[in-house]
Order: structure tokens, then sequence, then C-alpha cells
């Protein structure tokens, strides 16, 4: 059986696609899919099915764009009720593309309507199984999304289905069959997951945690919850659009790649009380900003920390971006619901810079730098990673805020003496500084390099201890 992940974005996502005889299907797609439709034409194929594994809450689906564009049918598992033409189809259906099938399992858990779907090749082989969230290559989903969105649903339940998920639908199948999961590591979906994107369900067996056969619920509910996190706030909001619809994705282009001078550029920026959303690297983005600006880079986990940062998802954003990178960026933020860009800075930051409009810069430091102060003054340094980062090995005498709890715990960070911030590599301790530059602090610097370049230095650090999660 030819099964493809034909396209993988940010947060690890993965969509695979299969195609038989002249029809095609393909599993939890992105929300643009344009992809998958230059795959079908290319093999010649129709898509037939667009097969979602369930309402997933860290990226908008691109099931309703297949389902304009191309005429395919989308497929939800049993318990589904989409606000939408779609199929809500029964435990263990069959569903035919071309000589292949494809079979329905309920795997609630992770979300009631969670669905595992198998794959069983022209030959009757079983072939492999779709887990969506329900099972990872070394982890399984987080049971405590949905109760962000059905009331009387609590993470203990839903941890429960899944154990029997588990045990009962997907444990007892073939050895040899192939897991094909939506995430990889990175993803906050889950706690410890793989940066392998496949492995045989019989390996999974022996080494995920979650699949001890001689584990009990009881067990089971207490490791699983152990170590979790609250979820960006972004998701139940993504989940709310998968289930009740969106507007087009280009609808949304058309709108969103409007250009500006720099005059009207802030003209708009004041007139609509846009957050102005710089694109560009960190250190770029160091040596001169527009005032007020926010820097989440293209370059990093950019959707994820726009969905953490930004708490409405009907925020108007502005976008600053390198040349020829305003489409990107409107694409990832689109994945992710944030719909509303209303345009970008013609020309990018220079143009705003050559124009003679005031613009602020942020101090950056090197870790020898970093060393050599500590020498003698000692600074107060505030360490912005996760806390599983920070307790894992830090600076002494550092203290922890982690960036997405930043708002929070603004006190923490003092405006009558300088203070220096770092994360792991410089890509998250920026979007703090930038954040503090808009809330007024000034006399701060970040580390070039993050903690990665500061344990290359004599800087006393905690003892290594390896985290018991990736949250």
């Amino acid at each position: 059986m030819k099964v493809e992940q034909i396209y993988t974005g940010c947060l690890a996502h993965a969509a695979y696609y299969i195609e038989s005889n002249g029809e095609a299907a393909v599993f939890d797609p992105l929300r643009e899919v344009q992809p998958y439709l230059d795959r079908a034409k290319k093999d010649n194929a129709k898509i037939k099915y667009v097969f979602e594994t369930h309402f997933h809450a860290d990226f908008v689906s691109g099931h309703l764009e297949l389902q304009k564009k191309a005429g395919a049918e989308i497929v939800f598992g049993p318990g589904a009720k989409p606000a939408y033409k779609a199929t809500t189809a029964k435990d263990n259906q069959i569903f035919e593309v071309g000589d292949y099938k494809v079979k329905v399992i309920h795997t609630p858990g992770h979300t009631m309507e969670s669905t595992t779907y198998l794959l069983i090749d022209e030959n009757g082989k079983e072939h492999g199984i779709i887990t969506g969230d329900t099972l990872f290559i070394g982890d399984v989903g987080r049971p405590d999304l949905a109760q962000h969105v059905v009331a009387d649903l609590s993470e203990e339940k839903l941890a429960g289905y899944l154990y029997d998920s588990l045990r009962n639908r997907i444990m007892p199948l073939s050895d040899d069959l192939i897991v094909y999961p939506n995430h990889g590591a990175g993803s906050a979906c889950g706690k410890m997951m793989s940066k392998e994107t496949t492995d045989t369900l019989g390996h999974q067996k022996k080494v995920n945690y979650a699949l001890r056969p001689d584990m009990t619920k009881e067990e089971f509910i207490k490791e699983l919850l152990t170590g979790l996190t609250a979820p960006p706030g972004y998701f139940p909001k993504n989940v709310l659009m998968n289930i009740q619809g969106y507007e087009s994705l280009d609808k949304i282009m058309d709108r969103a790649t409007t250009p500006y001078t720099p005059k009207a550029f802030e003209a708009v920026a004041n007139e609509t009380g846009a957050l102005v959303l710089d694109t560009r690297n960190a250190e770029d983005f160091a040596k001169g900003f527009i005032p007020n600006s926010i820097n989440i880079g293209l370059e990093g986990s950019f959707a994820q920390w726009v969905g953490e940062m930004i708490p409405d998802i009907k925020q108007e954003i502005l976008l600053v971006t390198y040349k020829d990178k305003q489409e990107e960026a409107i694409t990832r933020l689109a994945r992710v619901g944030y719909d509303n860009s209303v345009g970008f800075l013609d020309g990018g930051f220079d143009t705003w810079k050559q124009s003679g409009k005031d613009f602020e810069v942020s101090n950056r430091i090197n870790a020898d730098e970093l060393e050599a102060e500590n020498e003698t003054d000692k600074p107060l340094i505030i360490d912005v990673r996760k806390k599983s980062e920070f307790d894992s090995e830090h600076v002494v005498g550092a203290i922890n805020v982690p960036l997405n709890e930043i708002n929070q715990h603004l006190s923490q960070f003092p405006k009558d003496k300088p203070f220096v911030l770092h994360c792991a590599g410089g890509y998250r301790s920026m979007i703090a500084a930038s954040i503090l530059k808009q809330r007024g602090w000034k006399d701060f610097t970040d580390v070039r390099g993050g903690f990665e370049a500061i344990s290359k230095t004599t800087l006393p650090k905690t003892a290594y201890v390896c985290p018991s999660t990736l949250l």
C-alpha cells in the first residue's frame, strides 16, 4: 500500500495521502490544501474522502477547503456532530478507496469522537493504522483538551476512556502494523513524543510507557496526567472552528496581502488597534523594530507561540516580514485560526527605517559576556524556558518565568534594576524582550544562544536531571 506523508507543517502535524486506482483519500489535512490537489492531479486521481481523526485543537483543518475544491466527502468517527455536511461513521464501518479499504475503529479518550483508521491493502492484508492523537510514537494523546469544550468531561474520565481504547481496540491488533500518528516531538498534544514519524505497533507495545501490558487503569491515569501543564489558550477556539466551520483561506489571503507604506501602516495601526507582529529573526529584530511591535520569528515554532502569546484569536494583525515572506506568515497564522491579518509593511523594516520614523533596539549579549559580568555584578538572571527545562538544569540563582506565563508574572521583572533574560537558544527570550519593551521595561538584556551557549561557560549550573516530561 502506498501511504505518503505529503505535508508536515507547524507543531509537527502529519497529513497522510493514499491513492489507489484513480481514487485518493487524505487524512487530517492542514488548512492550505494545494499540496493535496497537486498530488491528486499528478496521480490522475480524484480525492474521494477526507478522514478526520477528531476535532483538532492545535490547528484549523483543511477538510472544508478540500470538500469545496475537490468535492471530497468528509468523514468523522462516531459521535462527531459537525455544523456542516459530513459523514459520521459507525464503528467498524468500511470505506473503499480503489482497491484499498479504510476501517473505522472508534478510540475515544483524547476526545470522545477520536477515531483510528485501519488501512487494508488490495490483497486484504492489514497494513497500518492512522492513529490521530490516540497513539503517538513513544506516547499517547493528552486527555484534558475535550473538557475545555464539553463541560461534563474531566481529564480523569477521558484518560479512562483512552485506557480502554488502547487495551481493547489498538493493542489486540497485529504487531506488524505500521503506526502513522498525527504528531511528533515538539507538539503540545502529548508529553514525550519521539522524533520518529512511524513505527511498528509491536515495537510500541514493547517501548511505549502507556502500552505496558501489566498497567492498571488507575496507574495509567496517574502516569498520563502527571506532568501535564495547561494547554495553549487558543486550543479550545480551534476546536470550535473545526466543529462550526471557518472562512476560506483564499478570502483571508486576499484581505491580508494588502501592502502599506510606512505612513499608511502607522495610520492603520493607530486606527484599528491592530497588533504589529514582526516575524523576522531575533537578531535582526534586536537591531531595530517598530515601537510596540511583538517579535515571533517565522523560523521557530511560530504558530504555537502566536497561539500562546496572542490571547484573542480575532485580534487584527499587521505584519512585518522579510521580503516575500508575508504569504507564509499569513498562512501559518491561519493554520491556528488567526484569520484577521489586515496587511503588511511593504518593503519590510528597512522601508520603515529609511522613512525616518522612530524605531527601538533591544540589547543582546553573548554568553561569555554574561560569564564575565557574573564574576563582578551577579546580575539577576530570568530563565523563560518551560518549567521542565528549568528543573532539568539551570544557572544557579536564576528564577524561572516560563514565556507562556509572562503576562501573569510581570511583577517578577524589576524596573528598578537591570536583569538578564535567556531561553534555550534565543528565540523565546526575544519574544519575552519584545513584550517587556511594549510594557515599558528598558533596563535588561537577553543572551544570544540562550542556555545552549551558557552551558559552555563556567557559570555555575545545577546538576542535570533527565526531565520526566517535555511539557
